[in-house]
């Protein structure tokens, strides 16, 4: 299997966040199919709304479930994923690479903001993922 690589340089985001936006997107066009019914009064917009509507149900369902599953996680283990070091347990973990950590920078020694003294990163070992 193809080893594919995390891009980001910040947190690593949960799938949950991918089903909030794919529910989002679903309850923004249930209300244009509304709004085109409204104005043009053809029946084919309620039908698609209506199925439209028994995917939002389906999608926060899973939402759901998925945002109850990285409730769960011990926090070491949330902090490990959610920093690129390992994957999400309910995600794919076949070809995980660790994220690149070697372009990150310190907020407090390289950026300058004071008020991140206790955020420091400076110490953190190698990135992990040029390493492989």
């Amino acid at each position: 299997m193809k080893r594919w690589e995390r891009g980001v340089v910040g947190v690593q985001i949960h799938h949950v966040t991918d089903l909030s936006d794919c529910h989002r997107f679903l309850v923004n066009a249930h209300c244009a199919l509304r709004s085109a019914h409204v104005r043009t009064g053809d029946e084919r917009y309620v039908a698609m709304q209506a199925r439209i509507g028994e995917l939002m149900a389906e999608i926060g369902q899973l939402e759901a479930e998925a945002r109850d599953r990285l409730h769960s996680l011990p926090p070491e283990q949330f902090t490990n994923c959610r920093d690129g070091y390992e994957p999400w347990p309910d995600e794919i973990a076949d070809g995980f690479v660790p994220r690149h950590t070697c372009k990150d920078r310190c907020l407090y020694h390289d950026m300058g903001v004071l008020e991140a003294i206790m955020q420091c990163i400076c110490a953190r070992p190698p990135c992990r993922a040029c390493s492989l």
